[in-house]
């Protein structure tokens, strides 16, 4: 039990389980410590929030759900428009929520993911600090001239472009804040990044005086994923080998690739298949399952991959780091966002082979899978890699560099 005084510390972030899910553990453990822990989340994750012993503070998003991944457009300026839309919307309902009658009271710390604009407005209209609990890649030494500068010189040369950042410095400014919205959403105070370092392009780069990287972060002292609310799993009988095969939780309307898995591995000597197929797709749509497959809208990925041999990913943050925490060889097929990134950087570390959505047939998912699963070189790096993850410190650190940013550490 920490000696740190008992503190009001709220959390916010939105209703996306590549998002909420990553953090749920450090929320558990700093209610374990002695905290009054508030979190600010739509209705469809207040259950899992008060599982852990804090209380959710439930606001109306507009935001698309993992429902229906379409709604949120296809270009980066949907993805920008869609975030500070809710915002602005957001955040007066956040401040009823706090500072109202009968409101949960204005905290000591706010913490929250990176997608939570509203959060950082708060803290700033409070006068408390703020962490940022990031479930990606963050920003290195370089990246605005590498990456920022000519994504954002593409808006600006557009309407709807000019029109967004306008419409976020307004917004910025009508709540005290005079500051750019790249910096303001991109560039936090202080981060604990809830992905392994092995993960992070031009780890070097990263300023460790602002990021610091613990790695995923899970139910501590239990090795089997069920204690972390996951379920379990158990390799069947006469499985030599166990591929599982998910897209995730968002992009996973996909029947025709889980049709090209089938045929690659349907019945493919000693190998059994989990095949996860996410809420919009039917398993009649896939055809004649084979004998060595299960099919399922959902599994308990991390009880599998302790058992699998090969993993078939999307590549986002919280699979890839799964992959590498359980030492499971992967091949990525990217769909969207920062999962085209976090293959490059799975291929690059040598552990997984990259395959595009568009070159993955039946063919190249069976070459890729077995030439991953058969590699002692690919096993030898991802022992190395878990190997630093273990020293990381996960779950118990990020609380520790949560707890040592309360302001009654720093007198």
């Amino acid at each position: 039990m920490t000696s740190t005084p008992r503190a009001h510390i709220a959390m916010f972030s939105i209703a996306a389980a590549g998002h909420f899910n990553p953090s749920l553990e450090v929320i558990r453990e700093l209610v374990a410590r002695g905290h009054r822990v508030t979190y600010g989340i739509p209705a469809a994750f207040a259950d899992k929030v008060a599982e852990t012993g804090a209380e959710p503070v439930v606001y109306t998003s507009t935001l698309p759900t993992d429902d229906d991944p379409d709604a949120w457009g296809a270009e980066a300026i949907d993805y920008f428009e869609t975030f500070l839309n809710d915002a602005m919307q957001v955040l007066p309902q956040l401040v009823e929520a706090h500072e109202g009658e009968g409101g949960v009271g204005v905290p000591d710390l706010v913490i929250h993911d990176i997608s939570s604009y509203p959060a950082i407005v708060l803290s700033r209209r409070w006068g408390v600090p703020d962490v940022s609990l990031s479930p990606n890649l963050v920003a290195w030494e370089g990246y605005e001239k590498e990456v920022s500068e000519p994504m954002v010189a593409g808006l600006m040369a557009t309407e709807r472009g000019r029109a967004y950042y306008a419409q976020f410095s307004a917004w910025l400014e009508s709540n005290g804040i005079d500051e750019h919205p790249d910096p303001f959403v991109g560039r936090p105070r202080r981060s604990v990044v809830l992905i392994p370092k092995a993960l992070q392009p031009n780890a070097d780069r990263v300023d460790e005086s602002v990021y610091t990287f613990v790695g995923p972060c899970r139910a501590e002292g239990v090795e089997g994923a069920e204690s972390a609310g996951q379920g379990d799993w158990r390799r069947p009988a006469g499985a030599d080998k166990v591929l599982l095969v998910s897209l995730g939780s968002a992009f996973t309307k996909q029947p025709g690739f889980y049709r090209a898995c089938i045929e690659a591995f349907g019945d493919l000597p000693g190998w059994h298949v989990v095949l996860q197929i996410g809420a919009h797709v039917e398993e009649s749509e896939l055809g004649t399952i084979p004998g060595n497959f299960e099919v399922h809208s959902w599994v308990p990925q991390l009880a599998i991959l302790r058992q699998a041999d090969a993993f078939i990913t999307h590549a986002g943050a919280g699979g890839s780091s799964e992959g590498l925490s359980t030492g499971t060889p992967m091949v990525a097929v990217p769909q969207a966002v920062d999962q085209f990134g976090n293959a490059a950087v799975l291929q690059e570390l040598g552990v997984a082979r990259h395959v595009p959505a568009e070159e993955a047939t039946a063919e190249t998912l069976r070459e890729a899978v077995l030439a991953v699963a058969g590699d002692p070189e690919v096993a030898r790096r991802l022992a190395k890699i878990r190997a630093e993850m273990a020293g990381e410190g996960g779950t118990k650190r990020a609380a520790d560099l949560i707890e040592a940013e309360l302001p009654a550490r720093q007198s």
